[in-house]
């Protein structure tokens, strides 16, 4: 392919999209997405977006899960991991002000268009290859909240407070919504959306819309990221697409099983399954296993 020979002659670093309202930083097979906008507690505005797009377009595509191998041909390592975080006190507070006041003056179709811009956001996280962790303090408001729904694993801070907070301007976390959904549930998910309040660290524990309470996001962060690396990259990937299956599944049960009873032996069968039971057998770490 034409993009990866290209990309065997720089640097990995001077491949990166070029931003100004986040930054990401790599770390070997880590990729480390961070919200720079603190000033207004990282809102989310339409440059925002587009760059954290642009950021979760670009991991992807240099991702194990998409290229179906460990490094590149220089030897970078291709990603297996991405960290979402916010500097500054907050994590998200949401939209823009300035953003959500000139929506009363746009048209539908502009408003349409904005919609579809926010959507492209959650589901490119949602979906993306990789294992995504998120570091999260203060607040996560409207859309910050969403971002937590698409992340695989959250890590929060014990004073953090999270909101669907649309409701109270009137509004819905429609586009957020299904993130949210699959995340807590049916009953949360109305709940939430009705009541639009905040909830503390603890209860988004219990609801399951996070995953991990800490004192320390840096000293919990380190502990996942390891436990991830020590998985098959493309498991991860694949564990994705296994359950977005059964999410979607329209035919009968004994299709269901037939289809499972395929997919194990397509993995088994695979590089990465083949590399895994070996290494089982012979009593050494796998190859996608740091040293």
């Amino acid at each position: 392919m034409k993009g990866a020979i290209e990309m065997s002659n720089f640097a990995i670093e001077d491949l990166k999209p070029e931003t100004s309202l986040c930054s990401l930083r790599i770390e070997g097979a880590v990729a480390h997405l961070t919200l720079t906008r603190e000033d207004v507690y990282n809102a989310l505005n339409i440059q925002l977006i587009s760059e954290i797009i642009s950021i979760l377009d670009w991991t992807k595509e240099r991702s194990v899960g998409e290229r179906g191998m460990l490094q590149d041909s220089a030897g970078a390592p291709y990603f297996r991991v991405v960290v979402l975080s916010g500097a500054g006190k907050h994590f998200c507070a949401g939209a823009d002000i300035n953003m959500m006041r000139d929506a009363g003056a746009k048209s539908p179709e502009e408003n349409r268009t904005d919609s579809e811009r926010l959507d492209r956001l959650f589901n490119s996280l949602w979906s993306h290859p990789c294992f995504t962790i998120g570091k999260i303090q203060g607040v996560a408001l409207g859309g910050g909240a969403g971002l937590i729904a698409c992340l695989d694993h959250t890590i929060v801070e014990p004073g953090t407070r999270i909101a669907l907070s649309e409701g109270k301007l009137g509004i819905l976390p429609a586009v957020i919504g299904p993130y949210v959904y699959r995340k807590v549930g049916s009953a949360e998910f109305r709940r939430l959306a009705m009541m639009a309040g905040r909830i503390g660290a603890e209860e988004s524990l219990r609801i399951g819309l996070v995953n991990q309470l800490s004192e320390s996001l840096e000293d919990a962060e380190s502990s996942i990221i390891n436990e991830v690396l020590t998985t098959g990259p493309m498991a991860v990937t694949e564990a994705k697409k296994l359950t977005l299956t059964f999410d979607r599944w329209s035919g009968t049960d004994g299709e269901l099983r037939t289809w499972t009873l395929d997919k194990t032996s397509e993995m088994r069968g695979s590089d990465e399954g083949q590399e895994g039971l070996a290494s089982f057998l012979e009593k050494r770490p796998p190859n996608w296993k740091e040293e």
